[in-house]
């Protein structure tokens, strides 16, 4: 049985070695162990067989901890996400008291993603998973006795848990930030010495707007950048200044990535595509769309049938593979707007705005956005007189995460519709020039 997973383990074979830095705090394998031994304790009388423990999953410590202790115990966690409205976490914690426990033997941690649908399904993923994820990742950028990676993304993503099995699996350091902040970003490199980084493209954007002067220091050797597709202009600028950036592509139900720019690459990644599938990883574009099958897969959804060994998987993503094998991803889930590096899913944030007694109907398309990717847009169809718009705004904040709430909205007299009946999506960005600012000055 593989200890890879133990932080126990870690503690016995590289005790000394720093496991993790916490603002101006350092922890090595032998007293991230103890931490862990007394979460242990504490945990006893609250685990109940296989019903996931749930972790509000704030970069902090605590979480680490946590993680750890159910990693050793070999039992699920189910992460929420901290900036989770209460009804977005009232959703989640309903559908996990519907789902029940978990049937898979080697489950680590469930993560919600919602589908085309809207519905919120919880991806069950499992040790194997991030193992093999983190054996795929490392045979392309390496493992370096220094490798210190920075975590400024959630731990409630699968960008970030997944950093924390990595560097446990190679028992190598994690920097902790508390939250993503462009303009520290250049001193926690410096500082702790940081090697490896995960960003989204707008995390990128934003650093090198906040410190146009910044150079890469020699000891970052990589730049992991997923999440959402890079500008070309943006990787123009990253090529200007020689940032090592390694493009990748992934989901949630894969355990993050499964395609990344090859290392030796990685000063011009821009050629590369997407990437190359990642060791063990096998991709196909069927009809249009990407398929994924290999070990970084997940069990399966939450609660449903699981999926069968050596099965492919359908991403959703609309992409090809060229000759020399490099993927290329033309668009991300049929429906989906990446905002930011987050997902945001039209039914979900439809079914939030027709729900407004002042709105009939909602029909909720991408943007496009230099800065964020895309930026969530709405047309809508009004009961009567359209609602004030700080009446709106004040109402998806109180139901929607930020990257989710409609930043620019229009109103129409009906929706367009396909001939079957449904909300025609393919014509909804044809309504980008009635689109204005949903504005809190403006009196509608």
């Amino acid at each position: 049985m593989s200890d890879a997973l133990s932080i126990f383990a870690a503690a016995r074979t590289d005790g000394q070695a720093m496991g993790l830095r916490v603002g101006e705090q350092r922890y090595t394998f032998t007293q991230l162990a103890e931490l862990t031994a007394r979460r242990l304790r504490e945990l006893a009388g609250e685990l109940r067989h296989r019903l996931p423990c749930r972790l509000d999953a704030t970069n902090s410590l605590e979480t680490v901890i946590s993680l750890y202790a159910l990693l050793e115990l070999r039992h699920p966690a189910l992460l929420l996400h901290p900036q989770l409205t209460l009804p977005e976490r009232a959703e989640l914690l309903a559908a996990a008291a519907r789902a029940g426990e978990v049937s898979h033997h080697d489950a680590a941690a469930i993560i919600f993603t919602s589908g085309t649908t809207g519905e919120s399904r919880g991806a069950v993923l499992t040790r194997s998973a991030f193992l093999a994820s983190a054996a795929a990742g490392a045979a392309n950028i390496g493992c370096e006795g220094d490798d210190c990676w920075l975590l400024c993304m959630p731990i409630a993503r699968v960008g970030g848990v997944s950093i924390l099995t990595r560097c446990l699996a190679a028992r190598r350091c994690v920097a902790l930030a508390p939250a993503f902040d462009a303009r520290r970003f250049p001193d926690w490199i410096a500082g702790h010495r940081v090697t490896l980084v995960s960003l989204v493209p707008t995390m990128l954007g934003r650093i090198l707007d906040a410190h146009p002067d910044w150079r890469c220091p020699s000891h970052l050797r990589v730049i992991l950048l997923g999440g959402a597709a890079a500008t070309p202009k943006l990787l123009g600028r990253a090529q200007e200044r020689r940032l090592p950036v390694v493009l990748t592509y992934g989901l949630t139900e894969t355990c993050s990535q499964v395609a990344a720019t090859p290392y030796a690459a990685r000063l011009d990644p821009g050629t590369c595509g997407t990437g190359l599938p990642l060791s063990g990883i096998d991709l196909r574009s069927h009809d249009g769309r990407i398929e994924v099958r290999g070990p970084t897969l997940m069990s399966g959804y939450w609660n449903e049938t699981p999926l069968a060994d050596g099965a492919w998987f359908d991403t959703g993503d609309l992409g090809e593979i060229d000759a020399g094998g490099y993927l290329h991803i033309h668009a991300r889930r049929v429906d989906l707007i990446i905002t930011g590096g987050q997902n945001a899913y039209p039914a979900e944030v439809e079914k939030a705005l027709e729900a407004h007694p002042g709105i009939a109907a909602a029909g909720v398309f991408g943007l496009p956005d230099e800065r964020w990717g895309q930026t969530v847009a709405a047309a809508l169809v009004a009961e009567s007189e359209p609602p004030p718009d700080a009446d709106l705004l004040e109402y998806t904040r109180q139901r929607l995460a930020p990257h989710k709430r409609p930043r620019h909205i229009c109103y129409l007299p009906r929706l367009p519709h396909a001939p079957s009946g449904k909300l025609d999506r393919r014509a909804l960005p044809e309504l980008a020039r009635s689109l204005r600012p949903l504005s809190p000055a403006r009196d509608t």
